[in-house]
């Protein structure tokens, strides 16, 4: 007969849920085991718990199921299971159960159950443990403390987080690293970095962890120095991710990657991109958002490209980069190829991505394919969607249609406008001329919704109503702002005066421009034309000679156009012949234009050259 401990040595080597169901059976079947002897179950329940794979799972909740009195150590066990799992809300049923029992829950108890109240942001169940902590006196458990300062901090509620930190008899490094994950989580970015530096004067070593929370820190609140400084213990405390591979290395790498690129270091961040000894997709993301972000198009798409060469399957992140991208470079092509291959991947549907297909269409000129994707949005319309679209009516010079879009939008009590939305909402009203119902939205906006009007709302009442030739209202408006006026709004004002040639209201306006530095070409320029366009040919000649003295040259204007290849373009993107094939299937080009390029033979050092 088999001895019980050897079948449960058995459980480590199943490789499949059949040979486990087995081993099962094994321990049913021998007469000492069975309902005698709680041990083999619990073994069973703990090897299908720490299993990834769901069948697993639940399987171990059908044996659960079939214990009449579950001790403390199966219940934890299920508990801890399901704190992992995608159904965390199951383990505050269990723990509810367990007191129900008459169980007192131990030091092992209750960091799952603090864990499941975290993931789930359950304030309310995690206070609720917090008090029957206190009754048990596990308060001063390490484990247990930290398990109730990450509830709190996951929970936004950094002032409970600080009194369990306090509290705590020792301090180590995970509860350093918790407390500053707090910080960084709760958009305090700069209190994180004071704690990271307080922890090293404790003497407490940061782990991997605690580093990537630091430098996550340095990239909010674009502090490259300080970055810099937590680069150099990365690499002195011989962690450096860019010698060795590991899944640790790569978040790690990634990190001090994003640090630099956020700060707008982008060539240093580039350098150690490509330093990476594995990459992820989040690293992928990382490069081309900053090269977004900072106006660097040609890198993102370029970039972008070399991914998918790369084999990359591109994610909602990267998509939504690269669509900003064709939205800022009037990339139209590719933003249609991007569209067709979220219909095709299902991804279309996301809140997210349909808002910026709609955003990147509106700016390509293309109003009514925003509008389908606004219309057929299948899923509930967030603020977000609903403002952009005002917006793309507003700049397409649909004013009235803005309007009556708002008006739909508030019929809605789930749907708060935000300062965003009362942009395009006094835009649509200025470039229509409605003053009235300027002035109308510009109350409520801060009487119904309690948003402080900022300089891009000032600037729109000051362009709409010097545009009405109210310029009385305009500087009275001007003189009560709670901020100080600025170029925009000094030029809104401007291009009124230019419009009904009001040469008084244009000299003052001069006279507080010289207070005001840098100043850009369009505002001399304005100047210029108003007193041209009065025969005062001497302002006119002042005003060049102040831009000539300033050193201001005149900003010349561009356009864009998308263009097939042809042999006389000089400007072109590199990639590899052997990437050419995984570009054609991405759709990001065709076949004839790989065709065209190599017939104009630009082809060098078994590279494709293209537009």
């Amino acid at each position: 007969m088999i001895h019980p401990n050897t079948i449960l040595s058995l459980l480590p080597k199943c490789k499949t849920l059949l040979q486990f169901k087995t081993s099962h059976a094994l321990i049913l079947t021998t007469p000492t085991t069975i309902n005698t002897k709680i041990i083999p179950l619990s073994k069973l329940i703990d090897f299908c718990v720490d299993s990834h794979f769901d069948e697993y799972f639940n399987y171990a909740n059908l044996l659960f199921r079939q214990i009449h009195s579950p001790n403390v150590y199966i219940f934890n066990s299920m508990i801890k299971g399901y704190a992992k799992s995608n159904n965390p809300t199951m383990s505050l049923h269990l723990y509810k159960q367990m007191l129900q029992n008459g169980y007192s829950p131990d030091h092992f108890t209750f960091p799952f159950v603090l864990k499941a109240c975290s993931f789930i942001y359950d304030q309310v169940s995690g206070k609720c443990v917090h008090s029957c902590i206190l009754k048990s006196g596990f308060e001063a458990n390490v484990y247990v403390a930290t398990g109730l300062l990450n509830m709190y901090v996951e929970c936004k509620n950094m002032e409970s987080g600080l009194k369990v930190f306090d509290k705590i008899p020792k301090w180590n490094v995970v509860a350093w690293t918790c407390l500053i994950n707090g910080y960084v989580i709760n958009d305090q970015p700069r209190e994180a970095l004071e704690v990271f530096k307080e922890m090293g004067r404790w003497g407490v070593e940061a782990n991997e962890v605690t580093m990537v929370n630091a430098l996550i820190a340095c990239a909010r609140c674009r502090d490259v120095d300080t970055g810099r400084w937590v680069h150099e213990r990365v690499c002195k405390a011989g962690y450096d991710p860019f010698v060795f591979a590991s899944n640790s290395n790569v978040i790690l790498a990634t990190a001090i990657v994003e640090m630099y690129a956020k700060c707008g270091w982008l060539n240093v961040a580039r350098e150690l991109f490509n330093k990476m000894p594995e990459r992820n997709i989040v690293a992928w993301n990382c490069m081309i958002n900053a090269y977004n972000q900072y106006e660097r198009y040609n890198e993102a798409l370029g970039l972008f490209f070399y991914m998918l060469a790369n084999g990359f399957c591109p994610d909602k992140a990267t998509f939504l980069s690269v669509l900003s991208v064709c939205a800022r470079r009037c990339v139209l092509a590719l933003g249609e190829t991007v569209h067709a291959y979220l219909l095709k991947s299902n991804m279309a549907k996301d809140i997210a991505l349909a808002t910026a297909l709609l955003d990147m269409y509106a700016k390509n000129g293309e109003l009514g394919s925003a509008q389908k994707i606004f219309n057929n949005s299948l899923e509930k319309k967030d603020v977000v969607m609903w403002t952009s679209m005002i917006n793309a009516l507003a700049i397409h010079g649909h004013g009235n249609e803005a309007l009556s879009l708002f008006q739909i939008m508030q019929e809605d009590s789930s749907l708060v406008p935000d300062h965003i939305t009362y942009i395009g909402v006094l835009f649509a009203c200025s470039h229509v001329g409605l003053v009235e119902e300027a002035q109308k939205q510009f109350n409520l906006m801060t009487k119904s919704y309690g948003i402080l009007p900022e300089k891009e709302h000032y600037s729109c009442m000051v362009d709409l109503l010097s545009r009405a030739g109210h310029f009385r209202e305009a500087e009275k408006l001007m003189e009560t702002m709670s901020i100080r006026p600025n170029i925009a709004i000094w030029g809104a004002l401007l291009n009124g005066c230019q419009i009904h040639e009001n040469i008084p209201v244009a000299s003052q306006v001069k006279v507080r421009l010289a207070e005001l530095e840098p100043i850009q070409s369009g505002i001399y320029a304005l100047l210029s034309n108003i007193y041209a366009n009065s025969g005062k040919w001497e302002e006119v000649n002042r005003t060049r000679k102040m831009m000539k003295h300033k050193r201001i040259a005149k900003t010349i204007g561009h356009s864009s156009v998308e263009m097939k290849v042809s042999s006389d373009e000089t400007q072109f993107m590199c990639f590899h012949k052997s990437s050419a094939i995984e570009l054609i299937n991405f759709g990001a080009i065709s076949r004839e234009s790989i065709i065209a390029v190599k017939k104009c033979g630009h082809l060098k050092n078994d590279k494709l050259r293209l537009w």
